[in-house]
């Protein structure tokens, strides 16, 4: 009568290990049901799931024996075939991806992700870190973030309270929890959408377009309570842009060589070039500023609003349709069909309110570094690092880029 067993090896890590074990398995011609390794700081920890013929005494004995020569544990557990039954069946269950992104990984933030899991039912198929090893005597921005990435099996019994769950760990305990979906469109995303002010860039234009008119504070008040979605953005934005009447046209390249990019935009946007991604600008700002970051960073699209200008001066008005938060949504979809892309395939990245409709239309909606009101609209939120970790959410290591 066939057996079969689960081999489970521990101990030091050294080249050739697996191999000479794989080895004796292969001199008895052994079917290999399942295999899973990881090594933390070179300790091994290996399992092989194996079946064996009923005279199975001499492939254990010379497993243990080669087991000892290299100084590893090895514990042999014998699974019933309904144990192994149930264990196949349970491979059509859901799987989920949870990314913790921090500037560092505490047990804290370990502890309370895991209990929400086993609250929901779910079990945890996988653990391994995204990010890079740290140094103990890390400084800069590139050791100073961190990623650990769990794999979850199970139909959870409500996503939007573990959204809710997650949300509230991340502002206790100073972290992002993304919770996906484990399907073929995480990994073969193929368009990005981005909003510019606040998201691509570290400033409100319109903010600061007023203060080299002299209005800076009426204009910021108005601002900030139209990313809250208080304010229509098409009335504020007009409000905003009559404050600005018969400001000299030379301003605004005063302006664009004083913006800031965003933490990380430039080695996300060089990264999903070199991926092949096509990226786009949809914003309730200003096509002036956005065409230069396109010609800036590689940009395929840039969908913004466009400044009146007569005999070098602003007329306080806009150009044509005001892009508000249905426009982007329709543009999204507009690009999206035209490169051929389903939405599934789409990120989209916006701070205010106005950016919740591309956010919840694309297949990875993120509300980035935005107010409550938006994270808590949005599906996935980044708060505590840059643009670039969005790299993780996608799946991909610090290894694969380097």
């Amino acid at each position: 009568m066939e057996k079969i067993i689960l081999v489970h090896v521990t101990g030091g890590d050294r080249p050739g290990l697996t191999a000479e074990l794989a080895q004796v398995l292969a001199e008895f011609e052994i079917d290999v049901l399942d295999i899973g390794q990881v090594v933390i700081h070179n300790f091994l920890t290996l399992g092989i799931l194996i079946r064996l013929p009923s005279d199975s005494q001499p492939v254990l004995k010379d497993l243990l024996f080669r087991a000892h020569e290299m100084g590893v544990t090895m514990k042999l557990h014998p699974l019933a075939e309904s144990e192994y039954a149930t264990w196949v069946e349970a491979a059509d269950k859901q799987r989920h991806i949870i990314t913790l992104l921090a500037r560092s990984i505490s047990s804290k933030q370990i502890a309370a992700i895991t209990n929400v899991v086993s609250e929901a039912g779910l079990n945890i198929d996988t653990i391994h870190r995204l990010s890079g090893r740290v140094p103990l005597d890390c400084s800069d921005y590139e050791c100073s973030r961190a990623c650990v990435e769990f794999t979850v099996r199970g139909t959870p019994p409500d996503i939007a309270a573990i959204r809710s769950r997650f949300l509230d760990i991340s502002a206790e305990l100073m972290a992002d929890i993304a919770f996906q979906e484990d399907n073929v469109f995480r990994r073969n995303r193929r368009l990005v959408a981005f909003d510019m002010d606040s998201t691509l860039i570290q400033a409100e234009v319109i903010d600061e377009l007023a203060k080299e008119a002299g209005v800076g504070e009426q204009v910021a008040a108005i601002t900030e309570a139209a990313m809250r979605g208080e304010l229509d953005f098409k009335q504020s934005l007009r409000k905003r842009l009559s404050l600005l009447n018969g400001l000299d046209e030379s301003v605004l390249q005063v302006v664009a060589d004083r913006l800031p990019l965003t933490e990380g935009a430039e080695k996300l946007i060089s990264t999903l070039k070199n991926l092949g991604y096509t990226i786009a600008i949809l914003s309730g700002g200003f096509t002036y500023f956005g065409n230069i970051l396109k010609e800036k960073l590689g940009l395929d699209y840039v969908y913004a609003n466009e400044l009146e200008i007569k005999d070098g001066k602003l007329t306080g008005k806009a150009v044509g349709d005001i892009v508000d938060a249905d426009k982007k949504a329709e543009l999204l979809q507009q690009i999206a069909a035209e490169e051929c892309i389903s939405l599934q395939q789409v990120i989209a990245v916006g701070d205010g309110a106005n950016d919740l409709p591309m956010l919840n239309l694309a297949g990875l909606g993120i509300a980035f570094h935005a107010k409550p009101k938006v994270k808590k609209g949005a599906r996935q939120s980044i708060s505590t690092l840059g643009l670039d970790s969005i790299l993780y959410l996608i799946g991909l290591s610090d290894r694969d880029l380097d």
